[in-house]
């Protein structure tokens, strides 16, 4: 399974950007799918995720309010709207999938089976 992440970009605090990925020729149907990002020295941290029903979303405390998960199973892609985005925001971003995501584990990186190649999102001050 190759997933496909695009949409990131340099942005000034305020704006907003929004992120797809796409994994072509592969259902999302029945897959938790996730964000998780990265910034320079860090470890990668979850950012949000959508089980795999698309009722239930979580999010990290840092995007609460300000970041919007949501999954389009026809178009076999999953977005993330970033609102009123901040320096700390700056990160390489992964879109993730996984078919066995229990909700105890939906916040944590090795449930993932499947992995996007990151995008690149850089928010100036």
């Amino acid at each position: 399974v190759q997933l496909q992440a695009f949409g990131g970009g340099l942005v000034q605090a305020g704006d907003s950007l929004r992120l797809s990925c796409a994994a072509p020729g592969q259902t999302l149907r029945g897959y938790a799918l996730a964000w998780f990002r990265q910034a320079p020295g860090k470890e990668r941290e979850f950012v949000t995720a959508v089980r795999q029903s698309g009722s239930n979303t979580y999010y990290a405390d840092s995007v609460k309010g300000r970041f919007t998960i949501s999954r389009d199973n026809v178009k076999n892609t999953v977005y993330l709207q970033m609102n009123s985005l901040r320096p700390e925001d700056t990160a390489v971003y992964y879109c993730a999938m996984g078919a066995r995501v229990i909700l105890s584990r939906i916040r944590v990186s090795s449930a993932y089976d499947y992995w996007g190649q990151g995008t690149q999102v850089t928010v100036s001050s």
